[in-house]
């Protein structure tokens, strides 16, 4: 299964609160923070709703 790099490289202020709790369930703390998920629908769907907040990856 493949796995997404996701990193934060926008800040969260200014971000409604909907982003702001994706940006939490993703484990986004920060700017720059980086974590790694399984390629799945619901992380997708999660990185859709904070697109311009974040970078994504796939990693082999």
């Amino acid at each position: 299964m493949a796995r997404l790099k996701i990193t934060q490289v926008k800040s969260r202020i200014g971000a409604t609160e909907r982003q702001c709790r994706n940006l939490d369930a993703l484990g986004l703390k920060r700017i720059n923070a980086t974590v790694e998920h399984d390629d799945s629908a619901i992380i997708k769907g999660m990185i859709e709703r904070v697109k311009h907040l974040v970078k994504v990856e796939e990693v082999k």
